[in-house]
């Protein structure tokens, strides 16, 4: 078994490797009394259960996987006390599907049923989901890596029975449970304060990585007000916190310095890409001249294994600066594949635009060689030639990056050259 604490400890002072123990794959499905009267789970996200002397509380339910063993592993540790409640800190289907199991367990023992709260806008994040099934189905099939056969987006889900929109509180037996509202990776966030106790659980606003504030395939993500949330979260004297993902942390000094650093990191990226927006700088400058904090980067709960900083530059220039990325040639575009025709044409034709292509990619400038070889296979997408060389690049690239996001959409680039076409999730 997992011995979460001493595991912990071996990941912050750096005795441990944090790509090694990605927050998305260090599992505890066993479950783990981390604290008196607090069960620590860790699946893909985390899905903590409190006992708060009149029935348990939990602190996100997990994801649809985690749903048996989940269950299974707060009957080992309380099996007779109702789950009374649950909280769910955000909308994303790795922390909202584990009720299930207690509620029908309540219906067979007679027990009331428990509440689910949550901020007020969950409902409205589960209701976009359902329209945009096919979308979130691809989108994730090429993020995470999943096999396009056997993947399919949630349809169902539990929606909230109680909802907040700033600030609640909850009396639960012996504790309060203070539920706050935050803007970060989504704009329902909630974290939750247990002032007789001390523990802080502050959803997906921190979760032992570089924020997933930029992500490139989904909804606006609010990079200062996220940072402010941190910073609330930072001055409560927290003694023990349980993220979203990843380990818990203790200590109060511990959990101070964790939060306020990764305020300092979003408040440096958002402030840097302002300055050059407002001296009319393009997405383009910005994305290759801000300067990415790399001290803080290199704190064990900071590392890029997740999103990547330059995917933040990017949000907060969508949330400011809108869609357009200010090069006036991509206003009104012709198609891409229009474009790459009449490039591949000026390079005197496909092999030599492959030519070059390939020597960029000995020479190891693998992000130039990218542009080219997705031309070539946009130009003439039935060329082998062409994919091939696409797949060997996309590869080599993935290799090179530490942020799984990244990683995973490049290699299903590679993947699906090697079957002769340019995206398995899409056209």
């Amino acid at each position: 078994m997992t011995d979460v604490c001493q595991l912990a400890e071996q990941l912050w002072n750096g005795a441990a490797d944090v790509a090694e123990y990605h927050p998305l794959l260090v599992q505890v499905p066993e479950g783990q009394e981390i604290a008196p009267g607090v069960l620590f789970y860790k699946g893909l996200a985390s899905a903590n259960t409190i006992d708060t002397g009149d029935g348990l509380v939990m602190l996100d339910t997990g994801a649809v996987v985690d749903t048996s063993r989940l269950f299974d592993a707060v009957r080992r540790w309380r099996p007779d006390t109702r789950l009374a409640a649950a909280v769910f800190s955000h909308h994303h289907a790795d922390h909202v599907f584990g009720v299930g199991p207690f509620e029908r367990e309540a219906e067979e023992k007679r027990w009331p049923r428990p509440l689910v709260y949550a901020h007020a806008g969950v409902a409205a994040a589960f209701d976009r989901y359902k329209k945009t099934l096919g979308w979130n189905t691809a989108i994730n099939i090429r993020q995470f890596a999943l096999p396009l056969e056997r993947f399919r987006w949630q349809e169902n889900y539990r929606y909230p029975d109680v909802h907040y929109h700033d600030r609640m509180a909850i009396r639960a037996g012996e504790i309060t449970l203070e539920l706050n509202h935050g803007l970060g990776e989504t704009d329902d966030a909630t974290w939750t304060w247990i002032p007789e106790r001390k523990i802080l659980a502050p959803g997906d606003l921190f979760i032992w990585a570089t924020p997933n504030a930029g992500n490139p395939q989904k909804v606006q993500r609010y990079v200062g007000e996220w940072a402010t949330a941190l910073r609330r979260m930072a001055a409560l004297g927290a003694e023990l916190m349980i993220p979203g993902h990843g380990l818990p942390i203790f200590g109060a000094q511990r959990i101070h310095q964790a939060l306020t650093d990764t305020a300092e990191l979003l408040d440096s990226l958002e402030s840097q890409v302002l300055a050059f927006m407002n001296a009319g700088a393009s997405l383009d400058r910005i994305l290759h001249e801000v300067e990415i904090p790399q001290r803080l980067l290199d704190r064990p709960y900071l590392r890029p294994v997740y999103d990547h900083p330059q995917f933040i530059l990017r949000n907060v220039w969508r949330l400011y600066g809108g869609w357009w990325d200010g090069e006036f040639d991509t206003m009104l575009p012709a198609p891409r594949a229009e474009q790459a025709r009449e490039w591949v044409s000026l390079a005197g034709g496909l092999s030599a635009v492959l030519e070059r292509a390939a020597a960029l990619r000995s020479e190891g400038n693998l992000r130039l060689a990218c542009h080219l070889v997705e031309f070539a296979v946009l130009a003439e997408p039935g060329s082998r030639e062409a994919h091939a060389l696409r797949s060997e690049i996309y590869d080599a690239r993935a290799k090179l990056e530490t942020s799984s996001i990244a990683r995973n959409i490049l290699n299903h680039a590679a993947l699906a050259s090697a079957q002769g076409k340019r995206d398995l999730a899409g056209s």
